[in-house]
């Protein structure tokens, strides 16, 4: 498995960087991104970059992957580490909401219909001989 790390470019040269990630610097390759300047923060999986990040998503980032170096070490202290998180209810991506909304106003429809067969069937039953007449 692959993980993507956030860095931070500290120097840069055309599609070379110098990055930096909590005091450990790689050298990495930015042709997937293109040039970009000093400060910038860019997601890197094996010494390449492929996305450019907002800073506050790579502090996030770089949240969850220090959680996940502290349980690696045996620490299980790290919900200060996710506080944006444990602090507002899940919230499923965009995409995947749409879906939701729309599956919920199916079932809301189809409910509605199954109700106004049953009103139907009822009243047929209990009015059947009237509406024959």
């Amino acid at each position: 498995m692959c993980i993507g790390i956030p860095m931070q470019i500290v120097s840069s040269d055309g599609l070379n960087a110098i990055c930096n990630d909590q005091g450990h610097s790689e050298n990495v390759d930015l042709s997937l991104v293109g040039q970009q300047t000093v400060g910038t923060w860019l997601l890197v999986f094996l010494g390449a970059a492929r996305e450019v990040l907002d800073p506050a998503s790579a502090l996030q980032m770089q949240d969850a992957v220090n959680a996940m170096r502290s349980i690696m070490q045996g620490q299980n202290q790290v919900d200060h580490l996710f506080e944006d998180l444990l602090s507002r209810p899940p919230q499923l991506p965009p995409h995947l909401q749409t879906i939701v909304d729309k599956k919920s106003n199916l079932e809301t429809e189809l409910s509605s219909v199954q109700s106004s067969t049953q009103n139907d069937e009822h009243f047929s039953r209990t009015h059947g001989d009237q509406v024959n007449d």
